[in-house]
C-alpha cells in the first residue's frame, strides 16, 4: 500500500477520526532514504486497519484515547512539527498537547530532570578531579539526556530526538544562548548558563537542596 493509498482509504471510511504525518516527511527534512511516517487515528481498533511497517510507509493505528494518552514521554516528539492530514475531531488539539507540556508537566519535568543532570554533572567533576577522566566521560554521557529534558522543559517544549536537535533550533529557537552549538557541548560546560535560566523560572531551590556545588561553578 502506498502513502497515497492509506490516504485515500482513511477519507473514505467514517470509522477515521483522523490522519497525521510524522518524521522527515513533515518537517521538510526528507532524504532520498526516508519513509512516510503516518498515523491513523480510528474510533477503536478492527481488523481493516493494521500498524504496517514498510521500508517506503510506517502505518500506525491508534486509536484517540490513545493519541490522547502523553503518559510515553519519549513518543512526544514525534507530534512535533506533524501535519493533521485529516481532522474530525479533535486531532489537532490532542497533537498539540502531545508536542508541548502543560503548566504542571513543564514544573514537574524540569525538577526531576534539573535533580538528575546536576547529579551526573556533579559525578563527573569528582572524578575528574580524582584523576578517573574515563569515569568522568562516562557520567558526562549520561548528563546529556537530562540537560536536554530540562532545558526545553523550562521553555514548555519536549526535548527533541537528537536527529532533530539541529532543526528544532533553527525553525523554532530559544532565548540565547542556546544555539545548536551551545547545546551541544559538554554537559558540565552549560552548568552556569543553565543554572541562571532555571533560576530565572523559579527552579532555585532545586540547586540549593544540593550541600555544595563549587565543584561545578565556573567563578567558585
Amino acid at each position: 500500500m502506498t502513502y497515497a493509498d492509506v490516504l485515500a482509504r482513511a477519507e473514505a471510511d467514517p470509522d477515521v477520526v483522523g490522519v497525521i504525518l510524522t518524521g522527515s516527511q513533515a518537517r521538510g527534512t526528507a532524504g532520498p532514504h526516508s519513509d512516510w511516517d503516518v498515523l491513523v487515528v480510528v474510533r477503536s481498533h478492527a481488523p481493516r486497519w493494521t500498524t504496517s511497517l514498510t521500508p517506503a510507509l510506517d502505518t500506525a493505528v491508534l486509536t484517540v484515547a490513545e493519541l490522547a494518552d502523553v503518559s510515553d514521554r519519549w513518543a512526544r516528539y514525534a507530534y512535533r512539527g506533524a501535519v493533521v492530514l485529516l481532522d474530525r475531531g479533535g486531532i489537532a488539539e490532542l497533537v498539540h498537547a502531545q508536542a508541548a507540556l502543560s503548566p504542571d508537566e513543564v514544573d514537574a519535568f524540569v525538577r526531576a530532570e534539573l535533580d538528575g543532570y546536576i547529579n551526573f554533572v556533579y559525578r563527573a567533576a569528582k572524578s575528574r578531579r580524582d584523576g578517573h577522566h574515563d569515569l568522568a566521560r562516562l557520567d558526562e554521557i549520561e548528563a546529556g539526556p537530562w540537560f536536554l529534558w530540562t532545558l526545553f522543559a523550562i521553555y514548555g517544549r519536549v526535548r527533541p530526538y537528537n536527529k532533530y536537535l539541529r532543526w528544532e533550533l533553527e525553525h523554532h529557537p530559544l532565548p540565547a544562548p542556546w544555539t545548536f552549538e551551545r547545546v551541544t557541548d559538554l554537559p558540565s560546560a552549560l552548568f552556569d548558563d543553565l543554572e541562571r535560566v532555571a533560576r530565572a523560572h523559579g527552579y532555585g531551590d532545586v540547586y540549593d537542596a544540593w550541600d555544595d556545588l563549587s565543584l561545578l561553578r565556573a567563578g567558585d
